[in-house]
């Protein structure tokens, strides 16, 4: 089976899980602006694509791109993966999951979610100093023991990505549901 998977990072966890799928799928990766370079026969090759991409305020960013060609891909396995700061066993990661493609979209397109971290470092300023309020508005209002464990984890630079959260995307994209 021939695999692409394009992918955007701003701080390289996304990056790592695409290298990750890559190596393992023994898959083409590419960056997304590369990936907007192509033309439409260049992706006729592949009988799968994954899309990764980061999470921001609950949205996948740059995602537009990858739902909007994933149309003229049918026939062929897509996955989504998106990657983020939450723990990957949140509550609100289902519910993240349901909401990241439309119902049409969600009859040959599936999403996963695999947990990065931060790196303050790497960021953008905008999204650092929208992290850096976040932070302080979490830890404001930490009450309970999992919200203050979240809000001292969102205030320094971390990595929680784990190589098993890709089974489950190359268990579908190799023919799974």
């Amino acid at each position: 089976m021939k695999t692409l998977i394009i992918y955007t990072s701003q701080t390289g966890f996304t990056k790592k899980y695409a290298q990750w799928l890559g190596e393992r799928m023994q898959a083409e990766v590419i960056d997304l602006k590369e990936a907007k370079r192509r033309d439409s026969g260049f992706y006729q090759g592949f009988d799968a694509i994954a899309f990764g991409s980061w999470v921001l305020g609950g949205k996948a960013v740059k995602s537009e791109w990858f739902l909007e060609k994933a149309p003229t891909w049918r026939g062929k396995k897509l996955a989504q993966f998106m990657v983020g700061a939450m723990p990957a066993d949140a509550p609100e990661i289902a519910t993240f999951l349901d909401n990241a493609l439309n119902e049409e979209q969600k009859q040959y397109i599936k999403a996963f979610f695999c947990q990065g971290g931060l790196d303050y470092t790497k960021m953008k300023f905008p999204y650092k100093q929208m992290m850096k309020a976040f932070s302080s508005m979490t830890a404001k209002k930490a009450v309970t023991d999992d919200e203050k464990k979240m809000a001292e984890m969102i205030a320094s630079n971390y990595d929680e990505s784990d190589i098993k959260f890709i089974e489950p995307i190359i268990a579908y994209l190799e023919g799974g549901e």
